[in-house]
């Protein structure tokens, strides 16, 4: 059975909705609690990373309890809906805070914010893995898969661009009231896009899900040294973005500065987005025609590292304050991180392949378990980092909703410009060197495994 194009957009709906919601805690739930309600930077790095590393831990398990289900609504829709209803009421919790002493506010936001993780893992791992009940045919589940990670990042994109513009018109003056109602609105699209999701897309009853331990993903990992290579690649790349999302709203708060601060930093936000979407439908394709998937990958790489060390000379040099040149480092690196995230997804998938051919085992589900786990991971690291190097360069949080922006020193935001070019640089630079020396999955080598497991298939 074909999909139709109801199922695949409504399919790329929910994925949509819940990349809003995944983005905006990902993005701003530092400066909510840090900057907005004045909690310590590294307190809050800490409580980000211990709850997503939890959520990492929490992934194998969420699995085998959806790969347990059985409903009259199947196995995955009724956890997608009960998560996404919970969820979205905790997230409207989170950036709804009521007026706490310090230590009443570290309680809270540690309790919900450690629920938001779970009640978020309860409809993501059913989410991507209805795929292969969705449909049998190879063809529509990539396609499902390609429109699932597109739409995902258009949701994310949309979070970026707007996020803070809406916080200053429906708060006005205050961001703490301004951040409220905007994480009702996400809230409330993400309810109504998985609702249609659940409505629109139904399994067929076919396919096996298989989950997978922590344990066996260590062992699938460490047992496949190409996808050990990805997986680390695929970490540093996403520690870089993380640091530069984390780090960029400060730089527009308090160094570009301005009353109209949150317009430059929503302006900048869009662009960017707009060039990750750009990356992975354009300029990802129009780059495989004249280069390999390798060779793309260390262009992509090397550019991105190119627009970082532009960006750190603006800041150097005293010209950060001009926007239309702050944005063409900014449009660079965004689309290249739009390619390398294609990329990452076809070596990992070929890596597979790879483990197959060297083990007899292909660990197809365990090896992608493993990048989400990972992934989650290194997000909480890096921003537990982001938290520290915010106390570090001694940033004073603008809690009052009167008067002007707080003034920084000129160290602090010397400090500032710093960790946002150069960590990044520091671990893009440290993703290249893994890649160059350890990925040998080229195009020709791929293609040849690929042929001697359809052989080894065809003679079996």
């Amino acid at each position: 059975m074909e999909l139709t194009t109801k199922q695949k957009t409504a399919f790329g709906i929910g994925a949509v909705g819940k990349d809003m919601v995944y983005a905006l805690s990902a993005s701003y739930v530092m400066y909510y609690y840090q900057d907005v309600l004045g909690l310590p930077a590294t307190f809050v790095g800490l409580i980000l990373m211990i709850a997503r590393v939890f959520d990492a831990f929490n992934d194998p398990f969420m699995g085998v309890l959806v790969a347990k289900t059985r409903t009259r609504w199947g196995r995955f829709r009724p956890w997608i809906f009960t998560g996404t209803v919970l969820n979205a009421a905790v997230l409207y919790a989170l950036f709804a805070a009521p007026v706490l002493a310090e230590a009443g506010m570290m309680v809270y936001f540690s309790v919900v914010y450690i629920l938001w993780g779970v009640t978020y893992t309860m409809m993501d791992i059913p989410y991507w893995s209805m795929i292969p009940a969705v449909t049998r045919t190879p063809a529509d589940r990539e396609n499902l898969s390609v429109v699932g990670r597109t739409c995902a990042g258009v949701g994310s994109a949309l979070v970026a661009m707007f996020t803070m513009l809406l916080v200053g018109i429906l708060g006005g003056d205050s961001e703490r009231a301004g951040f409220r109602w905007v994480a009702l609105l996400v809230a409330v699209l993400f309810a109504a896009a998985e609702i249609i999701c659940c409505a629109s897309v139904r399994e067929t009853g076919g396919g096996k899900m298989q989950t997978a331990t922590v344990g066996e993903m260590f062992k699938a990992l460490f047992s496949n040294d190409q996808a050990l290579v990805v997986v680390g690649s695929i970490v540093l790349i996403n520690s870089a973005l993380y640091l530069t999302s984390n780090f960029i709203i400060y730089f527009f708060k308090y160094d570009f500065g301005g009353e109209g601060w949150k317009a430059s930093y929503t302006l900048f936000s869009t662009i960017g987005g707009a060039a990750q979407i750009l990356g992975m439908m354009v300029l990802y394709p129009l780059l495989r025609k004249k280069l390999s998937n390798t060779g793309v990958f260390t262009v992509s790489l090397a550019l991105a590292l190119g627009g970082y060390g532009v960006m750190l000379a603006l800041c150097l040099t005293g010209f950060s304050g001009n926007m239309a040149l702050l944005c063409v480092p900014g449009v660079v690196v965004f689309a290249c991180n739009g390619m390398l995230t294609v990329l990452t997804t076809l070596f990992l998938s070929n890596s597979v392949d790879y483990g197959q051919l060297k083990t007899g085992r292909r660990e197809e589900s365990v090896i992608f378990s493993m990048q989400t786990f990972v992934v989650k991971a290194a997000s909480g690291v890096a921003v537990f980092l982001t938290g520290i190097g915010l106390d570090l360069i001694g940033l004073t949080g603008n809690t009052s909703e009167v008067g002007p922006i707080a003034a920084q020193s000129a160290s602090t935001l010397l400090g500032l410009r710093l960790m946002m070019t150069v960590l990044p640089m520091v671990v893009l630079a440290a993703a290249l060197w893994l890649f160059r020396r350890k990925f040998t999955l080229t195009d020709a080598r791929a293609a040849e495994i690929s042929a001697q497991l359809h052989a080894d298939n065809k003679g079996a």
